[in-house]
C-alpha cells in the first residue's frame, strides 16, 4: 500500500482536533511515538519509549559520556573496587527528588535490594541480576555486593539502573508509583495518561555541577500517536515537534516540508528472528531441526531488505548483538547468504520438501515482517503473521506461544554484549533455546576479569548460536528523525534522545 504524499498528509492534518500546544512559543517540546510502555517505572518496562522517559526523569549513579565513552560522576561522586565482587560508592550530597525528599545512600540501597526481589517483577532481570545486594556503609557511602565478577558493572550503573525515592515508593507501592512517578532527573512527571502519553516539566530544583545541566526547554510531553501518517501530519502542522522511526520514503517527503529538519543515524538496535527451538508453540515443530532453522536463514535476503526497505545506514548483522558493542564479533561466525536453492535443499533433507505452515509474531515494522513472510513463502514455508502490541508479544514469547518471533533489541543502550546475549541466550525468560553450552560460555564471558579471555568466550558462544541457527540476526536499525526547525537536537548512536540537552533556536 502506498503511503500518503505530503499533500495528502496536510489534508489529513486539517481533520486533527488536538490543540497545537507544541513548539517554541509555548516552550513545550512535544515528541510522539507509536508505542507506549505498559508501566512508566524504568524497571517495569523494556520498551524504548520507557528508556527515553527514564533518561529524562531519573538519574543514575554514573554517567557515560556518549561522545567519549568515559564514565563520569553523577549521583555517585566516586567509586572504588574493593575486590572483584565488591564495589564502594560515594553518594553525592545536596540532591533532591522531585517531591523534595533528599536523595541518600538509603535510597540507593533500597532501590537495588528491591529490584533484586521476586516481588519486584523486574521485566529485564539481566539489568540487575549481576548484583547480590547493596548496603549503606556510612553517611554518604554505599557498597554493592556482586554475585560474581562482572566487568560491565559500571556500564549498567550508568544506564538501566536509576535510583528511586525509598520513602515515597514504600508509601505508594508500584501501582501508585506508575501513576505518579518521582525521580531526581532534569524533568519531573506532572501527568501520566494511559493511552495518551506523559507530561513533564523542567525540575527547577535539579542539582548542579554534574554532567547534565538544567534543561533549557521548560516543558516536555510524550504523546502516543499509533498511526505514522498522523504523526507526520501533526509534525508538519506544528502539533508536535519531534518524531522518529520515520520510514525512509516518508523521510524523503518530509525533507521538502517547510519548517522540518530530517536527520538519519544508525542506532545500536538490531532486528532478529528468534526461533522456538524447544518446540513449545507447536506440536512436532519443524523448528526443532537445525536444518529447518538454517533453511529459513538462507531463505531471507537481508541485504535486499537493507538496501530497499530499511536503508538509512543500516548494516546486515551476522551475530546476535550490535557489532560495535564490547565483546560482539562476527569473526569466524557462520554466515547465511541469501540462497533459496540451498534453503529448499535443507528443507527436503529435513523431511519438508513441500514446506510447512507456521506462525510468525511481530510487534513493529509490519512491512519488514511481511517481507520476511514473502521470502519464506518462496521456499514453501507458509507463515501466518500474528501482529501484536509489544507487551502481548513479549508475554506470548515467554509463554511458549510464538514459533518465530520478529523483534528488535536496543540493549537498553548498554555498550556491552552481555546486554544482548544475556537476555536471549543465558537461560532467562526470553531464552527460547536453553542450550547449556551457550549458557556456560556466556556466564564465563560475563564474569571473566581478563578482557581477551572474556571476548573469546563470547566469540565461542556467538559461533555456536549461529551454527545452530538459534536465531537469525537481520540488520542494525537506523533511525530517521524529523523535527521542528526551531529545535536544536543531536542524535546519538545509543538511541537515547537527550531532550534535556535540546534547546530552541
Amino acid at each position: 500500500m502506498l503511503r500518503q504524499t505530503l499533500a495528502a498528509l496536510l489534508l489529513t492534518a486539517t481533520a486533527l482536533t488536538a490543540p497545537a500546544l507544541a513548539g517554541k512559543a509555548n516552550d513545550t517540546l512535544v515528541y510522539a511515538s507509536d508505542s507506549e510502555p505498559e508501566n512508566v517505572s524504568p524497571y517495569h518496562n523494556s520498551l524504548r519509549e520507557g528508556v527515553i522517559l527514564a533518561r529524562n526523569v531519573w538519574d543514575t549513579l554514573l554517567y557515560r559520556d556518549p561522545a567519549t565513552g568515559d564514565y563520569k560522576p553523577m549521583l555517585a561522586t566516586a567509586w572504588t573496587w574493593v575486590d572483584p565482587v565488591t564495589l564502594d560508592l560515594t553518594i553525592r550530597e545536596g540532591v533532591r527528588f522531585h517531591n523534595g525528599d533528599p536523595l541518600t545512600p538509603e535510597d540507593v540501597a533500597f532501590t537495588f535490594n528491591y529490584v533484586l526481589t521476586p516481588e519486584a517483577r523486574v521485566v529485564t532481570k539481566g539489568n540487575v541480576d549481576w548484583m547480590k545486594s547493596a548496603e549503606v556503609t556510612g553517611k554518604n557511602s554505599v557498597r554493592i555486593h556482586l554475585k560474581a565478577p562482572f566487568p560491565a558493572a559500571l556500564e549498567y550503573l550508568a544506564g538501566p539502573t536509576p535510583i528511586f525515592p525509598a520513602a515515597y515508593f514504600k508509601k505508594v507501592g508500584l501501582d501508585g508509583f506508575s501513576k505518579a512517578p518521582v525521580g531526581s532527573g532534569p524533568y519531573r512527571v506532572v501527568g501520566v495518561e494511559n493511552g495518551r502519553g506523559v507530561k513533564m516539566e523542567r525540575f527547577e530544583g535539579y542539582w548542579t555541577g554534574g554532567p547534565i545541566a538544567k534543561p533549557k526547554i521548560g516543558k516536555l510531553e510524550f504523546r502516543v500517536i499509533p498511526d505514522g501518517d498522523s504523526r507526520m501530519a501533526e509534525l508538519v502542522t506544528g502539533g508536535i515537534d519531534w518524531i522518529w522511526r520515520v520510514p525512509t520514503d516518508q523521510a524523503e517527503q518530509l525533507k521538502a516540508a517547510p519548517g522540518v529538519t530530517v536527520l538519519s543515524a544508525e542506532t545500536m538496535r538490531v532486528g532478529f528472528l528468534q526461533f522456538d527451538v524447544l518446540g513449545r508453540a507447536q506440536a512436532n515443530s519443524p523448528l526443532k531441526d537445525a536444518r529447518v532453522r538454517q533453511a529459513i536463514s538462507y531463505a531471507i535476503d537481508r541485504k535486499a531488505m537493507v538496501d530497499n526497505l530499511v536503508r538509512g545506514g543500516a548494516r546486515v548483522m551476522n551475530s546476535v548483538c550490535f557489532i560495535d558493542q564490547i565483546g560482539c564479533t562476527d569473526a569466524g561466525v557462520p554466515r547465511y547468504a541469501y540462497d533459496p536453492a540451498k534453503a529448499r535443499a535443507l528443507l527436503k533433507e529435513a523431511g519438508y520438501p513441500d514446506g510447512f505452515e507456521i506462525d510468525l509474531a511481530a510487534y513493529r515494522e509490519r512491512d519488514y515482517a511481511e517481507a520476511v513472510i514473502g521470502y519464506l513463502r518462496a521456499v514453501g514455508i507458509k507463515a501466518r503473521l500474528n501482529y501484536l502490541r509489544f507487551a502481548a508479544f513479549r508475554e506470548a514469547l515467554r509463554g511458549g506461544k510464538v514459533s518465530i518471533g520478529f523483534q528488535t533489541w536496543g540493549s537498553f543502550s548498554v555498550n556491552d554484549v552481555s546486554a544482548f546475549t544475556g537476555v536471549y541466550f543465558r537461560g532467562g525468560e526470553e531464552d527460547l533455546t536453553k542450550d547449556p553450552a551457550v549458557i556456560a560460555l556466556l556466564q564465563a564471558g560475563d564474569t571473566g576479569t581478563d578482557p581477551q579471555a572474556r571476548k573469546a568466550k563470547y566469540a565461542e558462544a556467538l559461533k555456536r548460536i549461529a551454527a545452530e541457527a538459534y536465531a537469525l540476526p537481520m540488520f542494525s536499525y537506523p533511525s530517521n528523525y524529523a523535527f521542528s526547525q526551531d529545535l536544536n537536537f543531536t542524535a546519538q548512536p545509543d538511541e537515547v534522545p537527550r531532550f534535556y540537552a535540546a534547546s530552541w533556536k
